[in-house]
């Protein structure tokens, strides 16, 4: 191959990988939202989780809710209309703040991972993510905060 036409391959694959990348971060099912702090609970809406609305309307698995008030953002999962779980992104190893993937999070630092209940799956952490109580209100999720 000659020096042009590897650079044009090259150029060709970069672009490519490029496209390829949005396209499927476009995909993604995760979802970042602002929550609302009332007393002691942080309030979302249902809503947040639909990802389209049809006929057939179809939800996200889980929705990662944020506050400016907050260290950590809360990983929310839904299990169905009156079903979610709530874990602090915090990871119980050295506190590095989580990614989520899907029902798991992973923690960047030491590949601790937690499934969507905040369980250990994988060490080096070995104790389970701290669990937020919710209430389902109205179409609104109240996820309490106490003892944070």
């Amino acid at each position: 191959m000659h020096r042009k036409q590897f650079i044009k391959h090259c150029g060709f694959v970069c672009a490519g990988a490029t496209i390829g990348m949005s396209l499927l971060s476009g995909c993604a099912s995760s979802k970042t939202v602002t929550g609302k702090i009332v007393d002691s609970d942080l309030i979302i809406s249902t809503e947040n989780f639909l990802a389209e609305k049809s006929a057939q309307s179809t939800y996200r698995k889980y929705i990662v809710v944020a506050h400016d008030q907050l260290r950590y953002p809360i990983y929310v999962y839904r299990f169905s209309d009156n079903e979610y779980y709530a874990v602090l992104m915090q990871c119980t190893h050295q506190g590095a703040e989580l990614q989520a993937f899907g029902d798991r999070l992973q923690c960047p630092a030491h590949d601790s991972e937690f499934n969507f209940k905040g369980e250990v799956l994988n060490g080096p952490a070995n104790e389970s993510l701290r669990a937020f109580p919710i209430v389902i209100d109205n179409n609104l999720l109240k996820i309490s905060l106490k003892h944070v």
